[in-house]
């Protein structure tokens, strides 16, 4: 296969890897210095978890100390500088995705729910926005293409969770827009984007439950697990963040009864190291800076651009299940 990272210029290659030692290097510093946090919480989730993964393991040949799992662990003691990455692109993303104009439109309705009543709304209405923009993350190639970076890991597990390209989290932010244009709070809306992170780590967990009452109420590792599956029929399956309703209402529900999901990963070439997965995305953009000496060119790539993410964004929202059957 030709690596197509080799016919880009030398100097696109050079920023690309300069911006990923930037970020890996920010890191650092940041849990030396100001926040030694992610160190603890990697110790609480180790503590908590791994029991569990021993004695009730689901791939029982799987250590701790597994393939990669240095990485995945840089991508967790990095968490804090690659929020900061993070937010500043989902503020831009939450802003152009345009998902509060639908949010102002229902507000009228949404003031008028009962207090009661209107969380278990606002919880329902969150899940259906992710599970769109997550199941755009799949089936767009321009989204994939940074989403693919957290299905990379080959071996689920207590820490494999926090392998995610910063760029990628901004898959929160239509959702969390859109509540805040419904009417409902910051305070509420955040909390229900760090709910969905927490729980997103221990779905990853290497234990064998099944928990078959709860299969098509709330999701479980099963579920999840099925959904990192690298396996023709899991592909682009089980997108749900809290609820299998819309998976099961959309065509996306899959859960066999008679087999468990042996392997994961992605087909595709997908570097080593975190350094060299924060780059890989990022191939073929080209320098950032050239707006500043081209911006008649640069807005008309922009233009473009837009154009064919909008495109794939309808063929995704309108395309039968059956039709998706391989990831870009």
């Amino acid at each position: 296969m030709t690596d197509k990272r080799s016919t880009e210029p030398r100097a696109t290659r050079r920023w690309r890897r300069r911006l990923g030692r930037l970020l890996v290097a920010a890191a650092l510093i940041g849990v030396l210095v100001f926040d030694r946090s992610p160190l603890a919480i990697v110790a609480v989730l180790f503590v908590l978890v791994v029991p569990f993964e021993k004695l009730f393991p689901r791939h029982p040949g799987q250590r701790v100390r597994r393939p990669d799992v240095g990485t995945d662990m840089a991508y967790a003691i990095g968490q804090p500088a690659l929020a900061v990455a993070g937010i500043a692109v989902a503020v831009m993303v939450g802003i152009a995705s345009l998902a509060w104009v639908p949010g102002l439109a229902i507000r009228p309705l949404v003031a008028m729910i009962p207090g009661g009543i209107k969380p278990f709304v606002g919880i329902a209405l969150f899940d259906l926005a992710i599970y769109w923009v997550h199941r755009w993350s799949h089936e767009v190639p321009v989204l994939w293409r940074f989403h693919s970076i957290h299905h990379s890991t080959e071996h689920l597990d207590w820490v494999s969770g926090f392998r995610s390209h910063p760029f990628d989290g901004a898959i929160v932010a239509p959702p969390f827009v859109f509540l805040l244009a419904a009417g409902f709070t910051a305070e509420f809306s955040g909390l229900l984007a760090v709910i969905q992170i927490v729980t997103g780590i221990f779905l990853h967990a290497n234990v064998r439950w099944r928990l078959r009452p709860l299969h098509r109420v709330v999701i479980t590792p099963e579920f999840h697990h099925w959904h990192h599956a690298n396996e023709t029929s899991a592909i682009n399956t089980n997108y749900s963040v809290f609820l299998p309703l819309w998976d099961l209402l959309f065509g996306s529900y899959h859960m066999p009864s008679d087999r468990r999901p042996q392997r994961y990963g992605v087909d595709e070439p997908i570097p080593d190291g975190i350094v060299a997965q924060l780059a890989h995305p990022l191939r073929g953009i080209g320098n950032p800076f050239r707006v500043v000496r081209h911006p008649v060119r640069s807005a008309r790539g922009g233009w473009r651009f837009t154009r064919r993410l909008v495109r794939d964004i309808g063929r995704s929202t309108f395309r039968s299940r059956q039709a998706v059957v391989t990831r870009f």
